[in-house]
């Protein structure tokens, strides 16, 4: 966490460091186990892109420890409201008077586990966190996965062909980004890419009926890629937690219930969302374009694309063209579009990421929790203090 003015400004900045985590991203995925109950029956977790470690932070403080946060939190909160509602109404004794109930424990408890296995990946490193397996790997690249499948599984042997687990995980998480250059069609289509090789490696260690979440930049097309998604998992949402500022284009793709195609198999060799293949499924495609009245739409089961007639007409003078569409399906016929359900998670009353609060009289502004270990631009805070600071050399020096 840095110390722009921004981020001085940004309430969940301090709420961080008040609460002690190393960012203000782990409320993000907090907000979204509110939502979609993340952690249930999950005891092998992949974190890619953790730097500095807050979501594995969020993962060793909840499977490992057996703290309790988000979804947890809120339903143990919400089993003592009731049970002491209902000890204010107990039955009554025989002089008459009221004996309030016992309270009991809560229904839903996440106690420590000694079964969890935790990996973390990422580019920079990470400082310890307990419980953390951290590797230092890039997640673009196929030399990756046998650390990963190293890290998972001791017994793995590195030199056998094999890029499936032996024991896969329950939950693949990835709130990597890319440096982004303003240029928004060219930081989402990085992004993207991102996504594709995160996706690739839950892919290989993720077993059936598992979660994948992943950050994602809202575009034009992004219905393509959770259109693709969909062909892997059962339900597929988009997710803007309360923390994520609203002035940006992240959100989170939350996939639950992992279920590959019959037949399906991962491997790196032919990776999804790389580009080697672009020019085959080009000319592939260019068989199946519509000429003379023709569209294409997609089976929502199958992901098949079909056509369909339409009818085409040129304006003469300007060359403007008109497509008309002729949907010739029967009534009882489901509608082929699918729109990937958008949620905002977290308490919707809880504080805007995106405004200013004033702080109270006796605030104290404490230090970040992790300072960044390896930060890009630890090199020239180094020059610029070795020439004496940005305006030169000062008396002090």
């Amino acid at each position: 966490m840095g110390k722009s003015s921004k981020d001085k400004r940004d309430a969940y900045y301090r709420l961080a460091k008040e609460q002690g985590w190393r960012a203000r991203s782990a409320f993000k995925l907090l907000q979204l186990d509110e939502e979609f109950d993340l952690f249930a029956n999950v005891t092998r977790v992949v974190d890619l892109c953790a730097a500095p470690g807050s979501w594995s932070q969020v993962l060793s403080r909840v499977l490992i420890k057996g703290e309790k946060f988000g979804r947890a939190a809120w339903q143990d909160r919400d089993a003592k409201f009731r049970q002491q509602m209902l000890g204010l109404f107990g039955p009554q004794a025989p002089a008459g008077r009221l004996e309030p109930l016992e309270l009991k424990k809560p229904t839903v408890e996440l106690n420590p586990s000694q079964d969890v296995k935790i990996v973390a990946i990422d580019l920079q490193p990470i400082s310890p966190l307990p419980g953390i397996v951290t590797l230092r790997a890039d997640i673009t690249h196929p030399a990756t996965v046998p650390l990963l499948l190293k890290a998972l599984d001791p017994e793995y042997d590195s030199k056998s062909k094999s890029q499936q687990a032996a024991h896969p995980v329950d939950l693949v998480l990835s709130d990597g980004a890319p440096d982004v250059t303003g240029l928004h069609d060219l930081d989402i289509y990085v992004q993207s890419q991102l996504l594709f090789a995160a996706l690739n490696l839950a892919l290989c260690v993720l077993k059936p009926g598992g979660k994948f979440v992943a950050k994602i930049f809202r575009g034009k097309n992004v219905d393509i890629l959770y259109a693709q998604l969909k062909l892997f998992f059962e339900k597929v949402h988009v997710a803007k937690p309360r923390s994520s500022r609203a002035s940006s284009v992240e959100a989170f793709i939350v996939c639950l219930n992992f279920q590959p195609p019959k037949g399906f198999s991962a491997s790196l060799e032919e990776p999804l969302g790389v580009g080697f293949r672009l020019s085959n499924m080009s000319e592939k495609n260019s068989k199946n374009l519509p000429r003379g009245g023709d569209t294409i739409l997609q089976n929502p089961e199958t992901g098949a694309w079909d056509s369909t007639p339409i009818s085409i007409q040129t304006a003469d003078e300007h060359g403007i063209t008109e497509v008309q569409l002729e949907d010739n399906r029967s009534e009882n016929q489901n509608d082929i579009r699918w729109i990937a359900p958008f949620i905002a998670c977290g308490d919707l009353s809880a504080f805007d990421s995106d405004a200013s609060y004033r702080l109270p009289p006796d605030h104290v502004s404490l230090d970040p929790v992790q300072p960044p270990t390896a930060p890009p631009y630890k090199r020239a805070i180094e020059m610029r203090k070795t020439f004496g600071g940005a305006y030169g050399k000062t008396g002090r020096q």
